[in-house]
């Protein structure tokens, strides 16, 4: 049996993290998300410097990138790759030396092919971590044919019983996919519209939109959500409890997959040294085993993925899918601002 007071206080202990600041090696600032500062992630960091860097936390993309855009220097920022031409376009953020990053030549190649990632000035990105981002539903109370589909979202059956993530990418991914669109490169008005418009139809049945991983765990647990549209890191913490949860990453119009990393802040205060050695021992095949085990997410370095056995990647849902993917990719400041803009008239029933 799962145990209800274990799981809340868990996801409560994750709620507290999402807004602490860890201050320590303050020669290195890292912008991160809450949880990145967990024991095993930077162990050849250190080793090296006797502590961990001071860490500075973000609930979302846009919320990282107004922060460092109004003044706040860290020495690395932490945002998913369809956030990374903000940065760029800012002038926030410089070329990684990819010389000083030897495992860099083991990072899965999918991850790199953007020319917003890399371009004849350099390397703009180290991409860290990838997940996905699909159906979580409650085995106990819904029947596996109503997940078969997107459009679960928008069944009045279950009315203020869904979940969809406080974020405008994974919220548009969702939408595209809805609506026919598994590519968001060059998304059109009309599909735009169609989209928004689904996303309006969808809006009556959400009880709350999820600010993080913890929030909807606690929402599934309780039994307010029946259907979330969800990271697999919660659901994997669920499922590790034996609470009756599945996570459906081939619904048959797909699912999407997101990836992330770190840019290189300009001007940065601290050591460059340290940068450097930040970013070799999170690529590091010793970090990769703690990030799936305990993070839920896959590791960027294919070398220290397959030294994971297949049984574990498959428990934390990043082993690999044949269904359709829209990934995010990076998308274009202004069509970024659009979504953005959309999705709050959205939530505020406009």
């Amino acid at each position: 049996m799962f145990c209800t007071k274990h799981l809340l206080a868990t996801a409560a202990t994750l709620v507290v993290m999402t807004s602490a600041t860890r201050a320590a090696d303050s020669e290195m600032i890292v912008f991160t998300w809450a949880g990145w500062e967990l024991d095993g992630v930077l162990t050849d960091y250190v080793a090296k410097h006797g502590d961990k860097p001071t860490y500075s936390f973000f609930a979302d993309d846009n919320e990282a990138f107004q922060k460092v855009s109004s003044g706040f220097k860290p020495d690395v920022s932490n945002p998913c790759v369809s956030g990374l031409p903000r940065y760029r376009e800012a002038g926030l953020i410089e070329p990684w030396d990819v010389s000083k990053i030897p495992e860099f030549a083991n990072i899965n190649p999918a991850l790199l092919d953007s020319e917003v990632i890399k371009d004849n000035s350099g390397v703009w990105f180290v991409p860290t971590d990838y997940a996905y981002t699909a159906i979580a539903y409650n085995t106990k109370e819904v029947p596996k044919a109503d997940v078969a589909s997107l459009q679960v979202f928008a069944d009045p059956k279950y009315a203020g019983r869904i979940s969809l993530p406080d974020s405008a990418d994974d919220v548009w991914a969702l939408a595209f996919l809805a609506t026919g669109v598994t590519d968001w490169s060059n998304v059109t008005d009309e599909q735009f519209t169609a989209a928004a418009n689904w996303l309006r139809k969808v809006h009556p049945n959400v009880h709350v939109y999820w600010a993080d991983p913890a929030e909807m765990l606690q929402l599934m647990v309780t039994g307010e959500v029946l259907v979330a549209w969800s990271w697999n890191d919660g659901v994997a913490l669920l499922r590790a409890e034996n609470f009756p949860v599945e996570f459906n990453r081939a619904p048959k119009e797909g699912a999407t997959t997101w990836y992330c990393g770190y840019v290189n802040m300009k001007d940065a205060p601290g050591s460059e040294d340290k940068t450097y050695d930040f970013i070799n021992s999170l690529l590091s095949r010793k970090s990769a085993r703690v990030i799936v085990d305990k993070l839920g997410y896959a590791h960027a370095n294919n070398a220290a993925m397959a030294d994971i056995p297949a049984d574990l990647r498959k428990a934390a849902f990043v082993d690999p899918v044949t269904t359709t993917l829209l990934t995010q990719t990076p998308v274009t400041s202004k069509f970024r601002e659009k979504m953005i803009r959309e999705f709050e008239n959205i939530k505020a029933g406009f």
